[in-house]
Order: C-alpha cells, then structure tokens, then sequence
C-alpha cells in the first residue's frame, strides 16, 4: 500500500500549521482544541521547517517547567524532519517511524507538504489490508 492511498482514505487532507512565532502555549492549546498531536510547523503554510509534538512539549516542561510556555516553538520543534513522498510504501514508512521512535511523518511533493500520516494511519490502512487478503484466501480455498 502507498502513501497516497493512506491519505485518500483520510477524512481530512488538511495538515495542521503554525508559524515559527507561535508560543508553546499557543501550540499547546491547539493540538488541545483541535484534539491532535502534532503541528506541522511553517514560515510560509507550504514547506515544512519542523514538527512540534504533545511529546516535545512534555519534555520541555519537564526541564523548565512552566516558564517555557511563552518560549517560541522553534526551540523545542525537530528541525532535522524525516519525510515521505506519496509514492513511499506503508512499509517504509512503519520502518522508519519504528526505528526513528516518532509518530507523525509529513509528506512531501516536490518539497511541498501534501499532507501528514500518523503511524495509527499506517497500522489502520495494513491491517485492512490483511483483511482484504484473509478474505480472499479463505475465499480461494473455498473455492469461491
């Protein structure tokens, strides 16, 4: 399975952006209100500079503790971004999630975000996957 067929089956394409300039409070109330883990973060709404996690945010105030709120993002996002392309396999992309130890991968067409997987997107869209097989084996043996 593609990329590209993980995020047709989506409900929304939309990926979640910010600017540089948000706070990590600002960040922490919209991953709350919007109920998600991670913001795509993005001077110009098109092209990836970092992703900040509910993860980055824990750490953050663990080591500094509430006085980190009015810090921007851009301190605490990962800068160094590990992508895909719509043409990347399910299974690089749960390769690298699980050996990266990260959750969310945004995917890149011609340097532009297009959208963002989770790995549950990944686990959901195989698992249905081996269920479309499972049918159609036990629909061979059968004889069907």
């Amino acid at each position: 399975m593609l990329v590209s067929q993980i995020l047709n089956s989506k409900d929304s394409d939309k990926v979640v952006t910010a600017g540089p300039d948000l706070t990590i409070a600002g960040a922490t109330a919209m991953l709350s209100e919007r109920r998600i883990g991670t913001i795509v973060i993005s001077a110009n709404g098109e092209t990836p500079d970092g992703i900040l996690s509910e993860r980055d945010i824990v750490r953050e105030l663990g080591k500094q503790g509430a006085a980190c709120l009015t810090d921007q993002v851009t301190g605490i996002m990962t800068r160094k971004l590990i992508t895909c392309s719509r043409d990347t396999t399910a299974e690089q992309v749960m390769s690298q999630m699980t050996e990266g130890r990260f959750r969310h991968m945004p995917v890149l067409h011609e340097g532009k975000l297009v959208g963002l997987i989770s790995l549950g997107d990944v686990v959901k869209a195989r698992l249905s996957e081996l269920a479309m097989e499972k049918d159609a084996l036990e629909g061979m043996i059968r004889g069907h």
